[in-house]
């Protein structure tokens, strides 16, 4: 390892395909590929996790079934929200752990149904700044970071490749929300994946968004697959960007394998060790 990027393995992607890696085995391999971390981990995962060495380096919020339809820009939703959120902020501090994942949430009224009417863009972003400056004081106190996540809805295909309906779909949105929040213990979640279906222009967006990124995400497009010449984004100058840019952060490796896992995840590894 070159010790430029520090590498993570996103937990859910490497126990849902293939031979569905248990979290012991996650964190084996992810050691000895040189990894310093497994994310997006509950409590329960975090005991093995320092048993082999690494950190968790961005959490779930600890909102049940799918974390990133009820969220902050919705006032039906946002009381629970700040409060699972809250008490996640509070194992996380005790545990070591830096970083928090945040959503904007679906634009639906009631985020599970279409035809409830929309929540407007300018009211969603002053719910979630609202929302997320409720949430910065406690995550302040706690030395833990919220990071919003912008997600595509561009792909329908499967329920984690794209979310149709979620409202941060908009890189330039999620940005200017968690700078006008203005903490630095709330950040952007940029996921590269997400960001080429939904915008492009990934390494100039880095350069721009670079004030409040707090964390990366990397998978192939189209599909969310391995790092591979079968996808279209081109890894190594967008990991040259964040060095230059001075991201320090973790970038976890969130691709949904179609081959050995193994495999594929050396090669991300690989390919993003600039």
């Amino acid at each position: 390892m070159k010790g430029n990027i520090k590498h993570s393995v996103v937990f859910w992607c490497f126990n849902v395909a293939g031979d569905k890696w248990d979290i012991d085995k996650t964190c084996e391999i992810a050691k000895s590929l040189g990894c310093q971390s497994v994310e997006i981990c509950g409590p329960e995962e975090w005991p093995m996790i320092r048993k082999h060495g690494l950190t968790c380096a961005i959490a779930s919020n600890g909102m049940p079934g799918a974390p990133f339809m009820k969220g902050l820009n919705n006032p039906a939703y946002q009381d629970q929200v700040i409060a699972v959120t809250a008490k996640m902020i509070d194992e996380c501090a005790a545990a070591g752990i830096p970083n928090v994942i945040a959503f904007t949430g679906y634009k639906w009224k009631n985020a599970e149904d279409p035809s409830s009417g929309e929540i407007s863009l300018a009211e969603g972003a002053d719910n979630c700044v609202a929302g997320l400056k409720k949430l910065a004081v406690h995550a302040e106190k706690k030395g833990v970071t919220v990071c919003l996540e912008h997600l595509n809805t561009r792909d329908g295909s499967h329920p984690m490749k794209g979310h149709p309906g979620y409202q941060g779909d908009d890189i330039d949105y999620v940005a200017n929300i968690v700078r006008r929040v203005g903490s630095p213990h709330v950040k952007l979640l940029f996921d590269i994946y997400h960001v080429q279906l939904m915008n492009g222009d990934v390494i100039r967006r880095l350069e721009e968004c670079k004030d409040v990124i707090g964390h990366i995400h990397t998978a192939g497009n189209p599909g969310r697959g391995e790092l591979d010449d079968n996808q279209e984004i081109n890894f190594p100058p967008i990991m040259r960007k964040l060095v230059e840019i001075g991201y320090r952060g973790f970038v976890g490796h969130e691709f949904i394998p179609t081959r050995d896992p193994l495999a594929g995840l050396k090669q991300a590894i690989q390919l993003c060790d600039v």
